[in-house]
């Protein structure tokens, strides 16, 4: 069979595919408006003109936007017990409990942060709220269905709850939610006000700013098997009355109209945000191109605008990898970037999923109908499955569309669904997943039918750069995307451009001062034209984690600008650049027998970067990524703390990383003709 007829061949089975498993559910609810609630209404308030702490020249704050509780089926299902009110209680520092569970149902490890956050928000996943409360309450009829049996003990996982959001004519259990659904509808409501209320109660409305706690859930849509999930951050207490799942909305760009006109344009203080996640395992379709349903350029336009304005922040790493970029990917020239080895859950997926080694997987299909082509797991390779691929992709869109619905900056979060919110700290990593990964044999075993093996990690952390540390200080950084993700280590990386720094800006102790005076930072423009001759200067620093006494942070290794751009011919180009410390790495190196570092490195960088080869016609776009020294992993720490004969043979395999180069993302500046 050649290239076209399997192509094809693809979209006729998913044809047949998203038929068969969308049979026999109920009818699903509509959405036709959103009715906005105050989930702040009868709780205490304050009257906070601003917070004590504030810096004009901004300062970094630490959180986690990705946390899943009891409340997900998939947190539930691995034993978790913890609610959003734990979750929130972990990011601030106190200790909560994890599974494995006593005879009680209570949590037999207890876990604490190392250093607590300064903001975080709780994730639940808003299609199984509903079936949750009704499955879960033994006085409830919908208990006793088939469908509730699975869930309650685990079995719905797959493939009861799994074809719920997978296939494009998803529709609930007509036994458990009533023939219209509205049952599970209903009852999601419950579980989304104990969400609001859990992040009311912490969120510190008090002048002293100590702690920020927004409200959020997550739209998960695993359309046809490629991971197109967002999570939908709100800025204050006035939301919606239930979020939007994938069950009711199936495309993501109804889920952008429906949250501006009914949260942002509702004529209430309600405003929201959404973050797309895990598009290293999306096979190209979270930053696809082809605008499936919008034909003509106008309705491609108006997509990509809705696009742009809601989902002005990207995450790019977290507990199932990092999004940034591979070594060589098709479709782009660019030299080999070794770093971007780092953390690829989506090769090891490839083996479970194909037989086939990365470098073996295909292409995924982009041409007619792609939208329609199911993919089980990720199975193919895309540019655009890549945040750094799609940010030049984003180029070649203004210039046909006029809008950039790629102009995103960068984050990252741990996605944990132990309701550890923050839970990063490589050494003391207790998992993320429950029961499944509560032995540390089996978070160092590279088994993959055991969840939480070797081919996670423990996700990252969101930095923002912000006046203070509340709710509108924090949110309109996002939006403005002055914000920056790290793999877990408190790196504090800043970013700046302009026609107008200097090359020896490093050498002004006033440098932060200047550069927001005389250019723009992280998330910013570079408008042209280009002053005649002149040719951008980027300002690129970074301080080191200190870490604790008890884990200090490792010294930083280097600063590089990676560039993005289009040829005339339309062809995307990478570049990238060491500005700051070593650009071979130092000699740094790792004792693996007891985990020490040795060699040399930074406690701050800082280095600026020309541009020699810019070109005033030409769009690019520029971010900053920050290298620490090499450390050990940690599955190399805790293969070292296991007793020998305890060790799964992963800690002795050369295919299981023993030590990594943990990083820090800034978002981007772009520059525009």
């Amino acid at each position: 069979m050649d290239d076209s007829a399997r192509q094809w061949t693809n979209v006729a089975v998913g044809a047949v595919f998203f038929v068969v498993l969308g049979c026999g559910g109920a009818e699903n609810p509509t959405i036709e408006r959103l009715e906005i609630v105050d989930a702040a209404a009868g709780l205490p308030t304050s009257t906070r003109v601003g917070c004590v702490d504030t810096n004009p020249l901004k300062s970094a704050y630490f959180g986690d936007l990705h946390v899943h509780t009891t409340l997900s089926s998939d947190a539930y299902n691995f034993d978790v017990r913890a609610r959003p009110d734990d979750a929130y209680r972990y990011a601030f520092g106190e200790p909560i409990v994890l599974p494995p569970n006593d005879e009680y149902g209570v949590g037999t490890r207890e876990v604490q942060i190392d250093r607590p956050l300064d903001f975080a928000a709780v994730t639940d996943h808003a299609e199984f709220l509903g079936e949750m409360k009704l499955c879960l309450d033994p006085d409830s009829a919908a208990s006793k269905t088939e469908f509730c049996e699975a869930v309650a003990n685990g079995t719905g996982r797959e493939p009861a709850l799994v074809k719920m959001i997978v296939s494009p004519l998803a529709a609930r259990d007509a036994a458990t939610c009533g023939s219209d659904g509205v049952d599970c509808w209903e009852a999601a409501a419950s579980g989304w006000q104990e969400i609001q209320r859990a992040a009311e109660t912490w969120n510190d409305s008090t002048e002293a700013c100590q702690r920020t706690a927004f409200i959020a859930y997550e739209y998960s849509s695993f359309r046809l098997g490629s991971n197109l999930h967002r999570n939908v951050i709100f800025r204050t207490s006035e939301v919606p009355n239930r979020p939007i799942s994938f069950i009711e909305v199936s495309r993501e760009w109804d889920l952008w109209k429906l949250l501006k006109e009914g949260c942002i344009d509702s004529g209430t203080s309600c405003d929201v945000l959404a973050i797309p996640h895990n598009s290293n395992i999306s096979n190209g379709r979270m930053f696809a191109v082809d605008y499936p349903g919008a034909y003509s350029v106008d309705a491609q336009r108006e997509r990509a605008e809705l696009r742009a304005a809601l989902e002005p922040i990207v995450e790019v790493m977290q507990h199932k990898g990092d999004s940034e970029c591979r070594p060589t990917i098709p479709g782009v020239i660019a030299p080999l970037d070794e770093l971007c080895v780092f953390e690829k859950f989506e090769n090891g997926s490839f083996r479970a999923t194909t037989g086939s080694e990365p470098n073996d997987v295909g292409e995924c299909y982009a041409g007619p109908l792609a939208d329609w082509v199911p993919h089980m797991g990720p199975n193919c390779i895309s540019k655009l499955s890549y945040t750094r691929y799609a940010l030049t992709e984003g180029l070649k869109e203004e210039a046909r569309l006029g809008v950039n619905p790629f102009k995103f900056g960068l984050m990252a979060s741990t996605d944990t669904h132990n309701a550890t919110p923050g839970a990063v700290e490589e050494k003391s990593y207790p998992g993320h997943l429950g029961k499944s990964d509560a032995a540390a044999t089996t978070r160092t075993s590279s088994d993959t039918d055991l969840a939480g093996n070797t081919n996670n990690n423990p996700g990252g952390l969101i930095g923002v750069w912000s006046e203070e540390n509340s709710r509108d200080a924090l949110f309109e950084a996002m939006r403005r995307r002055e914000v920056f993700g790290t793999s877990g280590p408190r790196i504090q990386p800043r970013f700046f451009g302009g026609f107008d720094l200097s090359p020896d800006a490093c050498d002004d102790p006033e440098a932060v001062a200047i550069a927001y005076r005389d250019g723009v930072p992280m998330g910013g423009d570079l408008v042209g034209p280009a002053p005649v001759g002149a040719k951008p200067v980027f300002l690129a620093m970074a301080n080191r984690d200190p870490g604790t006494a008890e884990n200090p942070g490792s010294l930083l290794e280097r600063i590089q600008v990676i560039k993005g751009w289009v040829d005339a011919e339309g062809q995307s180009h990478q570049a990238v650049f060491d500005v700051a410390g070593f650009s071979n790495g130092g000699g740094a190196l790792v004792n693996l027998e007891t985990c020490e570092p040795r060699g040399p490195g930074y406690h701050r960088l800082c280095g600026t970067f020309t541009d020699a080869g810019f070109d005033p016609d030409q769009r690019a776009v520029y971010y900053a990524r920050v290298v620490e020294n090499k450390s050990c992993r940690y599955s190399k720490w805790q293969c070292l703390e296991l007793p020998e004969d305890e060790r799964p043979a992963a800690c002795g395999s050369s295919s299981v990383p023993k030590v990594i180069r943990e990083r820090a993302w800034t978002s981007p500046i772009w520059y525009t003709p």
